[in-house]
């Protein structure tokens, strides 16, 4: 654009014509050395724009120069530290100049003479000690001035921001003299010409002409100010980041670069403590409306982000969230409050007295109480202000004095999008609920553009990716622990190892499996394991032995806002865990028969577990592998059905036997098949005995409102009296004696027009039974095929024709895939993103 410097004075500013303009300002990192800074010419757009550039100080040179500061000031040697500055600086001239008496070498050696004689004047007292100290903490910007001005090569001039820039300290720190500051830049560029320009950032010279600070990362702020002193039409920030993420990247690893936001809203991430930004720098550039983009000298090809007076429409009404550490709340408590017109302005006004800084307020609509958040390191001054302003309120009773929460941090979520949205506090608390974060305090303003919570510091990281997930900014993370890798749980780690790489993108669920288990052996990872060789894993050197709670205590990793257990076991000593898992926030899914249909004081505390937190249980594949017969019957006593009885072929081992049984092969050849086959446990027994089947009729008649126990069951056992306490070996080559009792029991049912089936039945009575039965052509269990279950409900609504869930329910890879199906039901119910597709 092209204009004439507007609000300056007529007689002090003579008419300098300003050219279209982009500021660019380059931080400590894009200066960190030789490399960098010479590669700063391809990063500067070769337009016909008058280009000024701000520049930092070397990366990590401002530390340093704070220390020499302060070593001087106590008295110690600051020689050696000062030397090895000059050193560094020295060593990086010489890659845009050769020999040592050239005018780059001349000028960085007096900006080291200085530097030595305003160390000395510290050490020695002598002088303005303040100006003094400013003075040595921003040489830094001075030295890289000049190595910039010579790696950008001819035509560059060098502007001292302190002969141009005034500003007075306020109470929100650096307050620029624009008059001022608009006439001594108009006349310098009068006196220079309009040229391209490298300018020292962070300092500056107060009213009297003393040099001073801008304040820590304050070299942004200098950027700003010129962009807006300019009339700049854009200002690009230079950093080491892609851009304004969503979150802390160090936090949340999935975070996501923003493709542009609102003033309002960098604002906001700015203040509550988002790196990118220092938060002065918006004011000067909002005040102008000029356009301002964060892009990274490091990967120039990424396009940043564009911080404009509107932000663009995004899917999520939270553009980003952020984390204050260190905070503590102070709470004034009492009856005497209510109604009492001043008592808000009393305690505001006794903090600021105090100098203590006010990060949030929260007061209940009783008026019983106000709470504020303050940094950690001011509390006790805080609480002792409040305390002193109210002394006579707390001595009559009327107030019960004040009290502080430390160890607390704040999240903030900000978004434009959350103005007029219905949902959003519900969808950040739900998210912070489902990672059992404990909020203490809310404030949200009118403007709806903010919403800030104060949590357990420790909290914080997991409410950070949590809400993060929540909001669909990355998908929903949960820590997973395998137990039992037998035949279902290596099925279902190869189940993971193929659909993990696609599931994260496709349904925003990122599950990590981090722990494995075996009856004997755990192995544990920080950050993932591949499931494709979770179980080898178990033996390995760095494997441990087995412990249960050490692996729960993994798995529950205070990191991540989610944690799930998968217990694929047989064990009934895992099972006894569940409560105490769920209770500490674990999810369990299980095949696992034995919480279902065990122990009943057992059962009930699952029950009251699952009932007092926020944690989900589910065991679908307990009856029927994948198929969904315990959703049915949990639908149907939901929606107001009553069960009268349940009848069915419930296990698919016995299933596949009787189906296959038709006299042509002795039993006893087809249980060795079934077993070859993985239907059967390793111990065929462990089926025919009936036990399995009676485990699945209890769990669904417990489904139902029924307390039924295994005791409660009649039971019929295929296994001969004389083989049940052999060892598996032995039962196996002596197999052979079922075959005759079995197949008198099929010539039999075959003379009555009938077929043998293996039945699980509740009756009316509420009379449980298990074992084989012979059943007409026409009923539905004679016509199932291989290991089809088949259960049959008849409730209410289902009398005359009951209701039937049938298919295949044997077999590791289908009862992988109902374990796995419960899994990704627990993780969308947590707030996953909407399914893309592939």
């Amino acid at each position: 654009m092209s204009a004439v410097l507007s609000e300056s004075p007529a007689v002090d500013t003579p008419a300098v014509a300003v050219l279209a303009c982009h500021v660019h300002k380059f931080g400590g990192s894009s200066l960190a050395d030789a490399r960098c800074i010479g590669a700063l010419r391809d990063l500067i757009p070769p337009d016909a724009r008058l280009r000024p550039v701000v520049v930092s100080a070397m990366h990590g040179t401002t530390n340093a120069l704070v220390a020499l500061a302060d070593a001087a000031v106590a008295g110690g040697d600051w020689k050696p530290g000062w030397d090895a500055l000059r050193r560094r600086h020295l060593d990086t001239a010489q890659a845009f100049e050769v020999g040592d008496g050239g005018p780059l070498h001349l000028a960085l050696e007096g900006e080291f003479v200085q530097l030595a004689e305003d160390l000395q004047a510290l050490a020695g007292g002598d002088g303005d000690a303040v100006a003094l100290a400013a003075r040595v903490h921003g040489s830094g910007e001075l030295l890289s001035s000049h190595l910039v001005q010579a790696a950008l090569g001819a035509g560059w001039l060098r502007l001292d921001a302190r002969d141009v820039l005034v500003v007075q300290p306020g109470e929100m720190g650096a307050v620029v003299d624009w008059d001022a500051s608009r006439s001594k830049l108009a006349r310098w560029r009068l006196a220079h010409g309009a040229r391209d320009l490298v300018i020292t950032g962070f300092v500056a010279r107060d009213g009297e002409g003393r040099s001073t600070t801008l304040g820590r990362n304050g070299s942004d702020y200098s950027a700003a100010i010129f962009a807006n002193l300019f009339d700049a039409d854009a200002l690009t920030i230079w950093t080491d980041v892609d851009g304004v993420l969503s979150a802390d990247p160090r936090l949340v690893p999935d975070a996501v670069c923003l493709d542009a936001m609102s003033y309002a809203e960098a604002c906001e991430l700015a203040y509550f403590g988002a790196k990118v930004l220092h938060p002065q720098t918006l004011a000067p550039v909002q005040a102008r409306g000029v356009p301002v983009r964060i892009r990274n000298s490091r990967n120039p090809a990424a396009p940043g982000t564009l911080i404009a007076p509107d932000g663009a429409p995004a899917a999520s009404p939270v553009k980003g969230l952020t984390l204050v550490r260190d905070v503590a709340v102070l709470e004034l408590v009492g009856n005497g409050l209510v109604g009492v017109p001043g008592m808000a302005e009393r305690l505001f006004a006794a903090l600021h007295g105090a100098g203590v800084s006010v990060t949030m307020i929260s007061q209940g609509s009783s008026e019983h109480s106000i709470c504020c958040v303050v940094r950690a390191e001011q509390a006790e001054r805080g609480r002792a202000a409040i305390a002193g302003a109210f002394a006579e309120a707390i001595a009559d009773g009327q107030a019960q004095g004040v009290t502080v929460t430390p160890d607390l941090c704040v999240l903030a979520a900000v978004g434009d999008g959350m103005v007029g949205t219905q949902g959003v506090a519900a969808r950040l608390f739900d998210g912070l609920a489902q990672a059992r974060v404990n909020i203490r305090a809310i404030a949200q303003g009118a403007s709806e553009r903010n919403i800030s919570v104060a949590i357990a510091q420790d909290d914080a990281t997991r409410a950070l990716r949590a809400a993060h997930a929540a909001f669909w900014l990355s998908p929903q993370t949960v820590s997973v622990g395998v137990i039992g890798p037998g035949h279902v749980g290596k099925a279902l780690l190869s189940q993971l190892a193929e659909v993990l790489p696609g599931l994260k993108s496709r349904s925003g669920v990122d599950l990590r499996l981090r722990a494995v288990a075996s009856s004997r052996r755990m192995a544990l990872e920080d950050t993932a394991m591949d499931p494709a060789s979770a179980a080898a894993r178990l033996h390995d050197d760095d494997a441990q032995a087995c412990d249960l709670d050490a692996f729960a205590a993994h798995v529950r990793a205070g990191h991540l806002p989610h944690a799930m257990i998968v217990d694929c076991s047989a064990s009934d000593a895992v099972a006894a865990k569940y409560a105490d898992w769920l209770a500490a926030g674990i999810h369990v899914v299980t095949p696992n028969k034995h919480a279902g249909s065990g122990d009943w004081a057992r059962y009930t505390a699952i029950a009251e577990a699952r009932r007092q937190g926020s944690s989900r249980f589910l065991y679908e594949a307990t009856v029927g592998a994948g198929l969904p017969v315990v959703l049915t019957l949990r639908t149907l006593i939901d929606t107001g059905d009553t069960l009268h009885a349940i009848d069915g072929m419930l296990s698919g081992t016995l299933a596949w036997l009787f189906n296959s049984f038709d006299g042509s092969r002795p039993f006893s050849e087809l249980v060795r098949e079934a077993r070859a086959l993985g239907y059967t446990e390793p111990d065929p027994r462990d089926d025919l005995s009936g036990l399995d089947v009676a485990r699945k009729l209890v769990i669904l008649a417990r489904e139902a409102g029924r307390p039924l126990s295994l005791a409660d069951v009649a039971i019929e056992s295929l296994v001969p009296d004389a083989l049940r306490d052999v060892d598996v070996d032995t039962f196996l080559a002596r197999a052979g004696e079922l075959d005759a009792p079995m197949q008198a029991r099929l010539d039999a049912a075959r003379a009555a027009g009938c077929g043998l089936r293996h039945i699980a039945s509740l009756d009316r009575d509420g009379r449980a039974t298990v074992g084989v039965q012979a059943l007409p052509a026409d009923h539905a269990c004679m016509h199932t095929r291989l290991t089809d279950n088949l259960v049959q409900f008849t409730t209410t609504r289902y009398a005359e024709n009951p209701l039937v869930v049938q298919g295949p329910g044997a077999g590791p890879e289908v009862t992988a895939a109902g374990v796995f199906g419960d899994v990704l039901s627990i993780a969308r119910s947590l707030g996953a993103g909407p399914r893309r597709s592939a």
